[in-house]
């Protein structure tokens, strides 16, 4: 009986909604209650009554790095984490930043609004809170890395990221992961020590649950030239607590959650993003042309280099031959509704292959921090690869994207200039203080990108404006 469940999905734990949505709509009222490990909400609740989680998550995984003592009786170590996270300022600003359509850009006037990185996080806060909870991991602390993982991004996105990264090479880099950390343990203000800032003094599981790149610049395990890492040298202190209980570079199950997520959240919600504003036509998918420019996308960004443009092509064809795919979009209350309905049938679907998956090769007991991996099909990550690339040739590689993004690196770069010839004018107050603190002119130069990369798409440009006269 227990293989047998394994092999279930629907059996292996997850959520019935997820179930009903990746093609289980038959599932009985009293699903939940007679297919364990499920856990409700209710019963949830009450083993959480206590100021710690149960365990696996033991005395380290609760440790701040400024010790403090529990606020109120009652609230887990977890649920103030989240609760820091969600009334950060750092997450509203996340409301002035572009996901990837461009609010107030042309498109049609039916357009609905378009995400921000704001609701980008909490989407994915959500798909991360219900999968980690279904494979038994404490729910606002995956919640909490959720919210937390686009904390550090810069304006205008991935290509602000490249800007600033270009200033600072000497200084370190730039990378959005890496700058999440600094903001969680340095930047944003909510808890001090005769030190200084400590941050939102999160506990160590949930930073480590944010870490997606545990490594500092150029140590990538198999990529030494990536530019992809977690941690800025001078903030190691802190990272090599939080990492103290990790074997190697090996990220937590949470953090494996909370990425997992995060994919899912955006290659879906961008081709939604992308139909809503008129620049993907799904019928375009069934041409060839089409189909292979795609693919030549996905090579080169979201699969491996090797990857047979066959397989892309089977992932591709099983998503168009589900009875929810879009073959068109018009704006009307019944395309809403069923382009709505394919989102939610993609999220379920690559959610619930991960769990069912994951659950098949460890049981169906708690999974947390160190005790597993998750477990993605190849052919999940295949299907999730494609929407990518069609969101990222259809939206992100439009001609006017393209002058776009050439402005807005233009922008930052004069922006790090003006700033960098009349620092400390021009600095927010908190900025301001740390550069006249700064020890030499490394530290100084890393206080200017802090405050680049707390600025949202729009105060950006306005600071711009205001230091180079330029409108």
């Amino acid at each position: 009986m227990e293989d047998a469940a394994r092999a279930d999905p629907v059996r292996s734990g997850v959520r019935f909604r997820f179930a009903a949505a990746a093609g289980f709509p038959n599932a009985p009222s009293d699903w939940a209650t007679r297919h364990p490990p499920f856990v409700t909400r209710g019963a949830y609740c009450r083993s959480m009554a206590g100021s710690a989680p149960p365990d696996p998550y033991g005395p380290a995984a609760l440790e701040r790095w400024a010790p403090e003592p529990d606020k109120r009786p009652g609230r887990t170590a977890f649920q103030r984490d989240r609760a820091r996270v969600l009334h950060s300022a750092a997450l509203r600003r996340l409301a002035g930043k572009t996901q990837v359509v461009t609010p107030g850009s042309h498109s049609q006037a039916w357009d609905a609004s378009p995400r921000t990185r704001l609701t980008h996080s909490l989407e994915c806060a959500q798909v991360g809170r219900e999968l980690g909870a279904a494979l038994g991991c404490d729910p606002d602390l995956v919640e909490a890395a959720c919210l937390s993982h686009d904390l550090g991004h810069p304006p205008f996105g991935h290509n602000g990221e490249a800007a600033l990264n270009e200033f600072a090479d000497d200084c370190g880099g730039f990378e959005g992961n890496a700058q999440s950390l600094r903001l969680l343990t340095r930047i944003e203000p909510k808890r001090f020590t005769a030190e200084g800032s400590v941050g939102l003094n999160l506990t160590r599981a949930t930073l480590d649950a944010a870490t997606k790149y545990p490594w500092p610049r150029g140590a990538h395990p198999t990529d030494p030239a990536s530019a992809k890492f977690g941690v800025y040298e001078d903030d190691r202190p802190v990272f090599d607590w939080v990492r103290a209980e990790a074997p190697g570079l090996r990220t937590c199950f949470e953090a494996q959650v909370m990425d997992w997520s995060d994919d899912v959240a955006y290659s879906v919600h961008d081709v939604e993003d992308g139909l809503h504003a008129g620049h993907i036509d799904p019928n375009c998918l069934y041409a060839e042309p089409e189909r292979q420019a795609v693919f030549e996308v996905a090579v080169g960004r979201y699969v491996p280099a090797d990857t047979d443009p066959a397989e892309l092509a089977e992932a591709l064809d099983r998503l168009q031959a589900a009875e929810w795919w879009p073959h068109g979009y018009d704006g009307s209350a019944v395309a809403q509704a069923r382009l709505k309905d394919a989102t939610s049938q993609l999220i379920g679907r690559f959610c619930l292959a991960a769990e069912g998956a994951t659950r098949a090769a460890y049981g169906s007991g708690r999974l947390t921090r160190y005790g597993a991996e998750l477990v993605v099909p190849r052919a999940t990550r295949t299907e999730c690869a494609v929407l990518k690339a069609v969101a990222d040739r259809y939206v992100m590689q439009r001609a006017e994207q393209e002058r776009l993004r050439a402005d807005q690196r233009v922008i930052v770069a004069e922006l790090a200039e003006a700033l960098t010839a009349r620092a400390p004018d021009g600095l927010d107050p908190q900025f301001r203080a740390l550069f006249d603190k700064a020890s030499d002119d490394h530290a100084r130069k890393r206080v200017i990108v802090d405050q680049i990369a707390s600025l949202t798409d729009a105060s950006a440009l306005s600071l711009h404006a205001r230091l180079t006269g330029h409108m």
